[in-house]
């Protein structure tokens, strides 16, 4: 049975509501899960319960998609990962990421100093029209970009990083008010148009069990910023980094929920894309603390990670060719990534 990143998130759920009698019990039910749902053997599961990291890729609904899961046992506390994801110190001197900064609240121009394209972009740009776009944007922003720069200045770059950063501060407070229909901007750069919200709520639409499990925090990606539940902290951020031949900018929202009952995970964290210039169409990463005991003083936890995405060009002889180098590259990052958490909140001091 094909399963998507909501499917995976729901099994998890569901192995976390059954952990009642402490970390032997989990021990079990982890079994259960991944021998069962994810197909693993004895083995496997063994090196995972001592501390090793999995990933594997996960069968999507289309070419267009991919679809990673991972976990590791990390001996220390759920917080203490947190923190650590929290860290915009630490991100930015990870090779890849070029910049990254936290919005205020609420968002500032000043917020958005640095977020531009390069060169390459801008003078692609000007020749910019519905169906052949260097940049992931509407045709609407496409028009207005044309009518408002002016090319043949020599601060052109300034003027197109000028105007970038404007919009992107416009369609974020717009969208911390209206939510998710501002996202139904559609994308026109290519001759297939994407329809960000549609295709947002199509990756979420698998899942017949979060609504029972975690149906809250399951409303409130769908239908943000209303239904707020009382244990759930926003927080935005852009970022500027390299995934592939270009750079990659991108405004993220994080939705963390602190689990107030015992049959929820100690921290969920959902990183819902808003926007990317290049490559991600759509993506949604998602973020599971489990404890390992039921007790809460005690250390350990089970850290899962769930990463969905829809991405262009995957489709056909050479785009068939990307999207197994792209399968690769995230299953292999993802379980090295998931090793370097450890090993870091393990030994910090």
């Amino acid at each position: 049975m094909r399963k998507t990143i909501f499917q995976v998130a729901v099994l998890i759920v569901l192995f976390v509501a059954r952990v009642s009698t402490g970390f032997s019990q989990a021990n079990s039910e982890l079994k259960n899960f991944l021998s069962q749902k994810m197909g693993l053997k004895q083995e496997q599961i063994t090196a995972i319960q001592n501390g090793q990291p999995y990933a594997k890729n996960m069968e999507p609904r289309s070419p267009a998609e991919i679809f990673v899961f991972g976990v590791i046992y990390i001996n220390a506390a759920p917080e203490s990962y947190v923190k650590f994801a929290t860290d915009f110190n630490r991100l930015s001197q990870i090779p890849g990421y070029l910049a990254i900064k936290r919005f205020s609240t609420p968002p500032q121009a000043s917020d958005l100093e640095g977020f531009g394209f390069d060169g390459d972009d801008v003078k692609g740009l000007k020749d910019c029209k519905p169906g052949n776009c260097v940049v992931q944007l509407p045709a609407s922003t496409m028009e207005e970009l044309r009518k408002t720069v002016n090319w043949s200045a020599p601060n052109v770059d300034d003027q197109v990083n000028q105007f970038t950063q404007k919009l992107a501060l416009s369609r974020l407070l717009q969208y911390q008010k209206e939510g998710n229909r501002i996202l139904g901007a559609v994308y026109n750069d290519k001759n297939q148009q994407v329809n960000v919200a549609d295709q947002f709520k199509y990756m979420i639409s698998y899942s017949q069990a979060l609504p029972r499990e975690l149906p809250d925090f399951y409303n409130y990606l769908l239908n943000y910023p209303e239904a707020r539940p009382a244990n759930v902290e926003d927080s935005f951020y852009w970022d500027k980094v390299k995934f592939g031949l270009k750079p990659t900018l991108r405004v993220v929202h994080v939705v963390t929920m602190h689990g107030d009952k015992p049959d929820q995970p100690a921290y969920v964290i959902a990183e819902k894309q808003l926007y990317s210039s290049h490559y991600f169409e759509t993506a949604l990463d998602l973020t599971f603390c489990i404890r390992g005991s039921d007790d809460p003083k005690e250390s350990g936890f089970y850290l899962v990670k769930a990463m969905g995405s829809e991405q262009a060009g995957l489709t056909g002889v050479k785009g068939s060719m990307v999207r197994r180098i792209a399968v690769s590259h995230s299953v292999s990052d993802l379980q090295k990534s998931l090793a370097s958490i450890k090993d870091v909140l393990e030994h910090q001091k």
